[in-house]
């Protein structure tokens, strides 16, 4: 009886050495300790005593009670900071708390039809969402072996885009334009009449009015059911509107996920590399090209690159972004940097929303760098003979508006002369409008054998 007792006490001291040589083993990481304010520079907090990682949430103690910021930066002891909401109350030493709350993302079937901010929280007055499931607001980059090819149409319910500029499921397509010319009214066509299962729609740094007119004029109560609205307005901070991008692309994803075929609109994506340029110039990146700092360009792609197909088990995601070319200039360096990473361009042009040109879409502009791969050669045909005769009038429109030009001098001028009124009534269609891909495709066909006969 001594001898077994004397065993498994033996055993149990063996046991316990090993449980302690295992737990001394196991790094230990001291607890994120609360520091204080030193420094507030137009957006930065700069704070001392608090080690936390980028991205980690804090609270920040004012006169009046405390607000939100998020960890930006660091330089050797120093951490920066960039509040999620105006600054007030903030002194000196004020105490800067570790926030603690659940990561992730709330996601689920319960957003559809519902408009919530930048951390998918309601702002529609219709409760809480209720949802269990959550994701990151950021993934690993794809691997592009993993996607499936971009095969098939996407009817979007825009005659215009569905003859002339085909897109296809999974496509990423830029929508190009100058303030003013009707964009959103576009996206809201395109929300509309498409024929996605999910809409999810990321108003970013737009005028909050446009918001509310979005959801109740542009939509209708049954196209809401299938929508999900992220809104951050041009009076958040840009860390907000910095996240209401990536929310409404991490919301898309969760859908993709799940099989379904997404719609993903986000206006604008100028707004987003904007919002990035106030907080890396906030914390001292240097300025690059015409004021933007190199971070812009390393994250236009990472976010653009979240979009499309999925795998063989996965949905798709097809993505407009719209682009605001300052002063109507292309070349500007976000539009540049945006039409080299999408696969293709929808440009607006203000000249003939002036007109009264509704949408204002400037075909011979455009270009859908997937159409070749999802349309038959017919459909390509009849674009290209559409698209040509137009051009040729264009190209001569100055000419024939000053009577410079002499009928009978060039026959092909002579046809995009009588053609032109057909060509722009077919590119034209009313904001309620829908029209779907095969009525398109009818359309067209009838237009170009129109020109052929008349050639």
């Amino acid at each position: 009886m001594t001898d077994n007792a004397s065993v498994a006490s033996q055993s149990t001291q063996a046991f316990a050495q090993r449980i302690q040589k295992l737990k001394s083993q196991v790094p230990q990481t001291a607890p994120i300790a609360s520091g204080k304010l030193v420094r507030g520079i137009g957006l930065t907090l700069e704070a001392v005593g608090c080690q936390m990682p980028v991205g980690s949430q804090c609270l920040v103690q004012t006169i009046d009670g405390q607000i939100e910021a998020e960890v930006v930066g660091f330089a050797g002891d120093i951490t920066y900071l960039m509040p999620t909401q105006a600054v007030k109350g903030i002194v000196p030493g004020s105490r800067v708390q570790p926030l603690s709350r659940e990561s992730g993302l709330a996601v689920g079937l319960g957003l559809l039809g519902r408009v919530v901010d930048a951390n998918a929280q309601p702002l529609d007055g219709l409760g809480a969402i209720e949802t269990s499931t959550r994701v990151a607001t950021t993934k690993p980059p794809i691997n592009p072996l993993s996607r499936r090819p971009i095969s098939s149409p996407l009817d979007v319910g825009v005659r215009a885009i569905n003859s002339m500029i085909t897109v296809g499921v999974g496509q990423r397509m830029g929508l190009f334009a100058g303030s003013g010319v009707g964009k959103s009214v576009l996206l809201g066509m395109m929300t509309r009449g498409t024929t996605a299962d999910v809409v999810v729609v990321g108003l970013v740094g737009e005028r909050g009015r446009e918001v509310k007119e979005f959801i109740h004029d542009i939509l209708t109560e049954e196209e809401r059911q299938r929508a999900v609205v992220v809104a951050a307005p041009a009076d958040t901070s840009p860390l907000m509107r910095l996240k209401g991008c990536e929310t409404a692309v991490a919301i898309a994803e969760y859908f993709r996920d799940q099989g379904m075929n997404v719609l993903l609109l986000i206006d604008s994506l100028t707004r987003y590399a904007m919002a990035q340029r106030e907080i890396a110039l906030a914390v001292g990146e240097p300025p690059a090209t015409k004021g933007y700092p190199p971070s812009v360009f390393a994250r236009l792609p990472a976010l653009v690159e979240r979009a499309g197909n999925g795998s063989d088990n996965q949905g798709a995601i097809t993505a407009f972004y719209t682009v605001l070319t300052e002063g109507d200039d292309l070349q500007d360096p976000i539009a540049d940097a945006a039409r080299a990473i999408l696969d293709g361009h929808i440009v607006l042009s203000r000249s003939l929303a002036d007109s009264g040109h509704y949408p204002a879409i400037d075909v011979p502009a455009s270009v859908s760098r997937v159409m070749p791969q999802v349309v038959s050669d017919e459909h390509l045909d009849s674009m290209r003979k559409i698209r040509q005769v137009y051009s040729l009038y264009q190209q001569n429109r100055d000419l024939i508006a000053i009577g410079a030009y002499n009928r009978g001098a060039d026959p092909r001028i002579d046809l995009a002369i009588q053609a032109e009124p057909a060509i722009n009534a077919f590119f034209q269609q009313g904001m309620t409008q829908v029209i779907p891909y095969d009525e398109s495709l009818s359309s067209m066909a009838s237009l170009a054998n129109g020109l052929k006969g008349a050639s």
